[in-house]
């Protein structure tokens, strides 16, 4: 039998942790003397010891320790746990990339440029997202939709379409959101339906800076384009629009997304 200190330095685990693993049911002493209250392992736990360091190691849970020791399946949970790890390695991997591109970052890399877009007819729909990732999937669908209503449409040449966000505050879930897009006006009878109409945007002054990454960071821009609003005397006069200009459907690097902001002032 081994006493608590011995069994401390075999098992390279220390005392508190022994007495803790003790309290928490993972690993009991063989016997505790009545008198003296000391704590004797046997040598055969050093084994159940060295399982608990590893698995602490790896990033289990205590309670996940106890699913094993009471007959879980190990190779499912190193399965799910090789999973979370790989998800936390990504994550990870993102936030070390985007650190190295703020040391990078030039102070002025957004410049803001005032203009004016025009009035003209855009077709438009609004909808309820899960999460603003949802956006790139529900834009092209509506597109099609829009053209198997109206077959001989034409958009706008340049293109021009934009996105508004409706909701008064930042969120992670059932995000509002409007897309519109410039068309020629040359169609008679358009055609919408419960989703789809046509509406005619105004000519708007706008303050606008592009850009270049990924959406995660485009609050940087946001809050560049608003401060220069704001020291410079402009007045927000409507829904800020986002305009994808390069995305995911014809760039394969994030590096190469462009995402023009448009703030409509006055």
């Amino acid at each position: 039998m081994l006493k608590i200190g011995e069994f401390s330095k075999m098992s390279q685990l220390t005392v508190k942790a022994l007495r803790f693993y003790e309290k928490e049911g993972l690993l009991l002493p063989a016997a505790v003397d009545s008198l003296t209250g000391y704590r004797m392992y046997e040598t055969s736990q050093l084994a159940m010891a060295a399982r608990i360091r590893t698995l602490r190691h790896l990033g289990f849970s205590l309670g996940e320790i106890k699913m094993l020791q009471c007959g879980a399946d190990i190779r499912k949970m190193l399965v799910a746990k090789a999973a979370e790890l790989e998800k936390q390695r990504s994550d990870l991997g993102f936030r070390l990339t985007a650190i190295k591109r703020m040391l990078e970052e030039d102070p002025m890399k957004y410049r803001v440029e005032e203009k004016t877009i025009p009035s003209m007819l855009v077709y438009c729909a609004e909808t309820t997202l899960e999460s603003y990732g949802d956006a790139m999937r529900w834009i092209p669908a509506l597109g099609q939709r829009v053209r198997e209503l109206n077959p001989s449409l034409t958009c706008a040449n340049p293109p021009y379409e934009f996105c508004e966000y409706l909701d008064g505050e930042y969120r992670d879930r059932d995000v509002r959101i409007r897309h519109s897009e410039a068309i020629e006006p040359g169609e008679a009878d358009l055609v919408g339906d419960e989703v789809v109409s046509f509406r005619t945007i105004p000519t708007v002054k706008v303050l606008s800076v592009e850009h270049r990454g990924a959406y995660e960071q485009i609050g940087q821009a946001y809050s560049f384009l608003m401060e220069y609003a704001e020291s410079n005397g402009y007045e927000c006069a409507g829904l800020a629009r986002e305009s994808y200009i390069d995305g995911i459907w014809n760039k394969d690097s994030v590096d190469e997304w462009l995402t023009e902001i448009q703030l409509p002032v006055k």
